[in-house]
């Protein structure tokens, strides 16, 4: 496509010269403008991406992709009507339980928390729970009296295993003396870590046969959660689940409890996606005022190499191939700066924190304890390919301009 004689000229257009120094900081000025483009793209999509998925993974792993939910009453055959869900297409597992607001408390501290009643059957399986265990275990949910709680509401409690924590439910008990708080103390047997400050923050675990004698639903649950295949796609087992459940429940899935949510991080994504490409699109004009100046500074070259026999066509692919280079070595610089950035974005932000002294990512604001990033093939090559055409495009007026050059013209002022 370039012939060596045009790949030269604008090779020797490219490099610096003691009378073209400025030119030369506008072309760097917009391969350095590309570079920091492009890679910042990279990690904010990198960044919003394991946003998502790290949300999507938890939010999932603790409530499951649909839950049957019904009154204060509970469902009493509870069995029967999970056993017929587990019949349906492409359920893959069904697990009834309780659930509940109380006051958690121990040590003079105290804060809300949810409380959730498991079978031990149903509680092992529970990866997100059984590959987090920072002490204790699981099977000791077992016993009678035990509660599985999060790191960091042991932390804040200075909680340990073995230690007792105090649960009061606003559901009190009816007395000569008026209403007086329900309140149980259960020994800590389990301590879990998944990542998610919430959860980790205010969630207890307890044995069902605990929980609905805690709540006062004897031989009942309150709430049955539903696994699907495919929870991108839990909409299309609503009808053949929904056929089964009492006037007085209903099916609520993971995308009504969460679209807010994730609907405003794809917003942001976005949104972040529009306002940081304009980066790419200020570097493409400085490629193209770099390029005007270079056009203007080589008018009597331009003359010579139309004398000597250039075709305009010729002498456009020079000045675009100029401009060409400074845009794909910017892209190229900025998508191994973005790549490695994004690959090791937390292990940098710990040894940010370390050297400066300042907590850069609050758990508590942001919800997971780590910065999350994930990389997508099909984000690098977006951002590539459009860095790549804005450059490209830049060139062209450029180079036009420069084939416009009238050689006669040019070389009558020299």
């Amino acid at each position: 496509m370039f012939t060596r004689a045009e790949r030269l000229v604008a090779w020797r257009y490219l490099r610096p010269t003691r009378q073209e120094g400025f030119i030369s900081f506008v072309a760097a000025f917009a391969l350095l403008g590309i570079a920091l483009g492009v890679g910042t793209l990279i990690v904010v999509m990198a960044v919003m991406n394991g946003f998502r998925v790290e949300l999507l993974g938890r939010v999932l792993g603790f409530n499951g992709h649909a839950t049957v939910v019904t009154g204060p009453d509970g469902i009493a055959d509870f069995e029967a009507l999970a056993e017929r869900i587990r019949r349906v297409e492409g359920v893959v597992s069904v697990t009834p339980y309780v659930e509940g607001q109380v006051l958690a408390s121990a040590h003079g501290i105290a804060s809300g928390a949810i409380v959730r009643g498991l079978r031990p059957e149903d509680l092992a399986p529970q990866a997100l729970l059984r590959d987090h265990l920072v002490a204790g275990s699981l099977a000791a949910l077992a016993d009678t009296g035990t509660a599985a709680i999060g790191s960091r509401m042991a932390s804040r409690m200075g909680l340990s295993v073995g230690d007792r924590i105090t649960l009061i439910s606003p559901q009190g008990v009816a007395t000569a003396l008026g209403t007086v708080p329900r309140t149980a103390s259960y020994r800590v047997a389990a301590i879990f870590e998944v990542g998610m400050y919430e959860y980790d923050n205010g969630f207890v675990y307890l044995p069902l046969a605990d929980a609905q004698v805690y709540f006062q639903l004897p031989g009942r649950v309150n709430a049955i959660e539903i696994m699907v295949a495919d929870p991108e796609q839990v909409e299309r087992f609503r009808a053949d689940i929904e056929r089964w459940l009492s006037p007085e429940a209903r099916l609520v899935d993971w995308k009504q409890l969460n679209s807010h949510f994730f609907a405003a991080l794809e917003v942001e994504r976005n949104v972040m996606f529009l306002i940081l490409t304009l980066i790419v699109l200020v570097a493409a004009f400085n490629i193209i005022t770099g390029l005007t100046m270079l056009v203007r500074s080589k008018t009597r070259d331009i003359a010579i190499l139309r004398t000597m026999g250039a075709t305009r066509a010729a002498i456009v692919r020079i000045f675009f191939l100029a401009g060409a280079t400074i845009g794909t070595i910017g892209t190229f610089v900025g998508f191994a700066l973005g790549l490695t950035f994004a690959l090791n974005i937390d292990t940098i932000r710990l040894w940010l924190e370390g050297l400066t002294g300042f907590e850069l990512w609050s758990a508590e604001i942001r919800f997971l304890s780590r910065l999350p990033a994930k990389v997508l093939p099909g984000d690098v090559v977006q951002v590539v390919a459009m860095a790549l055409a804005l450059s490209f495009l830049a060139t062209l007026y450029p180079a036009w301009r420069a084939a416009r050059t009238d050689p006669v013209e040019a070389l009558r002022h020299e």
